[in-house]
């Protein structure tokens, strides 16, 4: 065996192993996404929110809640714009995917601040004729009544 055949043989070991890791990682990865139903998230498919149990209250109060036949859980949880949309789908989906793995979630499930203003938007979007006068006395939108506040209920119905 010649000197420069004895230098190759630790990076091929090198290699192979590198190679071996990745193979598993990527072939783990993919059977973790086709697991979790991964492409349905990448919809607007309110199912596809109730993907994970901890969504089937939240789903089930939606299907009979006023706002079932006119939008879906996109429609209020997601900004508009597709950049925006696809960066919060991004940001929940790993905070969600992060909680649910670790089981480090509150329960029951809470909407988080960002979430909550991104909510408020939507709501206004549709419905800002309606309260324009109400929101016209807050001096920034901070200090404006949310919604939810008066409205808990619209979005999925009585809750338990």
């Amino acid at each position: 065996m010649s000197a420069q055949s004895v230098r190759r043989l630790p990076f091929r070991r090198t290699l192979l192993a590198t190679t071996l890791v990745a193979g598993l990682g990527l072939g783990l990865g993919a059977y973790t996404f086709q697991y979790a139903e991964g492409l349905s998230y990448f919809s607007t498919d309110p199912r596809a929110c109730a993907n994970c149990h901890i969504m089937n209250d939240e789903y089930a109060s939606w299907s009979r809640g006023p706002h079932h036949a006119v939008a879906g859980c996109a429609d209020c949880h997601l900004p508009v714009d597709f950049v925006p949309k696809y960066l919060a789908k991004a940001s929940n989906g790993y905070h969600h995917s992060k909680g649910f793995t670790l089981q480090d979630f509150h329960e029951p499930i809470q909407i988080k601040p960002v979430n909550a203003s991104i909510l408020q938007e939507s709501c206004l979007r549709c419905h800002g004729e309606f309260v324009h006068d109400i929101l016209a006395s807050a001096k920034t939108a901070a200090d404006a009544v949310q919604c939810v506040h008066c409205h808990r209920g619209a979005g999925h119905g009585a809750r338990n």
